[in-house]
């Protein structure tokens, strides 16, 4: 890892559904070449170790809270990096803990934002087939996961990807997908309490969180949107991770520079 100058903000990256912060293995050495100390932790109960039930009963509430613990904890505000879900957890920490600016990749979307796809519309209702989902843990499932997000993949990573996957809160999966249905609004993040640039990508080609909801999530946050020409949900490490990163990078370094010119 390069050496860190002490100029440079850390960065938390926040991983998805199913995931932990081994999904940003890749991701993370732009970031750490540039200069940034990148810390990927797992969500709550999805550590390598936990127990298949572990995540059984957490909500969104208790990913965020965590995260915004560990933003505090940071010894200057970080950059805040989710990716899926991982995207929406940071968007609600961005809105409890002041982080320096906020990126989210394929981001789940918050309380109130509508999906515009058939696939969004269906990811909201299948789970209903497994009973009351709600009060348990999902396992992954690889025919989902090979089909809408590790699509850009080949058939070796697919597969090493899906053997390190973890059983999700089917808690949290129910207040992000049917937020509609959730009197508590626990996904719901307002744009004044998150002060920091935002920048959103899409994957021209993700039917899970597609273009046209990643721009209303940005304009939710009064953020800015790109779309990532020929990439899919896996933005982490399929084809064109690294211009994706990038990407990421290039803004960051002119956020950065503009709010030092503000200074």
């Amino acid at each position: 890892m390069a050496q860190t100058t002490g100029l440079k903000p850390p960065v938390l990256l926040i991983h998805g559904a199913f995931c932990g912060g081994w999904a940003f293995d890749a991701f993370r050495k732009p970031f750490e070449a540039a200069g940034h100390v990148c810390v990927a932790p797992n969500l709550r109960g999805h550590g390598a170790d936990d127990p298949a039930s572990a995540a059984t009963g957490v909500s969104m509430a208790d990913f965020a809270d965590d995260v915004a613990a560990l933003v505090r904890a940071q010894p200057s505000p970080p950059v805040l990096i989710g990716h899926s879900l991982g995207g929406l957890v940071a968007q609600m920490a961005a809105a409890r803990a002041p982080v320096r600016a906020l990126i989210l990749l394929a981001p789940s979307a918050p309380w109130g934002v509508q999906g515009g796809s058939l696939e969004e519309a269906v990811s909201a209702v299948s789970l209903y087939a497994l009973g009351p989902f709600w009060a348990q843990s999902i396992d992954p499932d690889y025919g989902l996961a090979a089909r809408y997000s590790l699509d850009q993949m080949d058939k070796d990573a697919r597969k090493a990807i899906f053997a390190r996957m973890k059983p999700e809160s089917g808690r949290a999966l129910w207040e992000t997908l049917n937020w509609w249905l959730d009197p508590f609004m626990t996904t719901s993040v307002a744009r004044d309490k998150v002060a920091a640039p935002v920048l959103a990508l899409a994957g021209e080609k993700d039917l899970i969180h597609p273009p046209a909801t990643v721009r209303q999530t940005a304009e939710r946050l009064g953020g800015k949107a790109k779309v990532m020409p020929g990439m899919s949900h896996w933005l982490l490490s399929e084809p064109g991770w690294e211009t994706a990163a990038n990407a990421c990078l290039a803004w960051l370094a002119e956020e950065v520079a503009l709010s030092a010119a503000r200074a």
